[in-house]
């Protein structure tokens, strides 16, 4: 039985990378932005829906306990509203990258803590903390890159993709190191390994890629709702200024702060102009006649 639930599952796997690969050419023309390439196949292991219920499940677990602790910003707040503002600008843009984020039940909200930290779970659940406010003192175009690159996370389905790769990696290593050795040509010596630590073999390279697709994706998306992407450079530096002994939890899993920002300086040339569109756009709009 549970080489026939392995072999269901290599099977999968290896449909998943063919229609990947058909998926890559069919889209080979030139898109204007950054370019991250197809979508992880393993993402696909597992059910979008069933990701999207557990995301909820905790999200409302966690807006329920800061709740408890009169901790979650009420919506007249004035962080809230500016938070809410500028998601309003970036949602409708999801769509172009995630076609099922157009009938997610986007929320934004804030909890009160002194965590420098945000995310934005599967199904466009969005929370930041107010200490990433606070003590980044952040700008709207860093607010927007940190947004945006946590939007990005949901969007790439990164999450489900982890997932993926666990069920891959926890079927593999219940039968042995052999035959994950024969089919991934990974060295048996370290199954083990995988079997102790979960998905960690093969998570961990992704989980790196995963940060700096969400950091593209992320400033694509601000750049096209008209935020300044130059601000991911401030952004990191402030990150790098705050990284003192202990990284913050937003930082924990996340490419070095030096690092960020030659990969944003590198792609600034390919979203600038998305930038300097939607400002001209903003520009063109009539103003409100009540506007001061």
């Amino acid at each position: 039985m549970a080489i026939a639930n392995w072999n269901a599952v290599q099977r999968r796997v290896l449909q998943l990378l063919l229609s990947a690969m058909v998926a890559a050419s069919a889209s080979a023309s030139a898109r204007e932005g950054v370019e991250v390439g197809e979508r992880s196949v393993f993402a696909d292991i597992v059910s979008a829906e069933q990701v999207e219920q557990q995301a909820t499940l905790q999200y409302q677990q966690t807006l329920k306990a800061a709740s408890e602790q009169r901790a979650l910003g009420p919506a007249d707040n004035v962080q809230v509203r500016r938070l809410r503002a500028i998601a309003q600008k970036i949602i409708p843009l999801a769509g172009e990258w995630n076609e099922r984020a157009r009938q997610w039940k986007w929320e934004v909200n804030l909890i009160g803590s002194n965590q420098i930290n945000a995310f934005c779970m599967p199904g466009g659940k969005i929370v930041f903390y107010t200490g990433i406010l606070k003590a980044l003192e952040l700008t709207d175009d860093e607010v927007a890159m940190v947004m945006g690159h946590e939007i990005a996370h949901a969007l790439r389905e990164h999450a489900r993709e982890r997932m993926g790769k666990s069920t891959v990696t926890s079927e593999a290593a219940r039968l042995g190191g052999a035959l994950l050795s024969g089919w991934l040509g990974i060295d048996p010596r370290l199954t083990g390994i995988a079997a102790q630590q979960g998905a960690n073999l093969l998570t961990l390279k992704f989980g790196r890629e995963d940060e700096s697709e969400a950091d593209l994706v992320g400033m694509e998306l601000a750049a096209r709702a008209g935020f300044d992407p130059r601000a991911g450079v401030s952004l990191w530096q402030k990150m790098s200024a705050a990284n003192k002994g202990a990284p913050p939890q937003w930082l924990s899993t996340h490419p070095s702060g030096n690092a960020r920002i030659s990969e944003i300086e590198a792609n600034l040339p390919k979203v600038m102009p998305l930038y300097e569109r939607a400002k001209q756009a903003k520009s063109n709009e009539p103003r409100d006649s009540k506007s001061p």
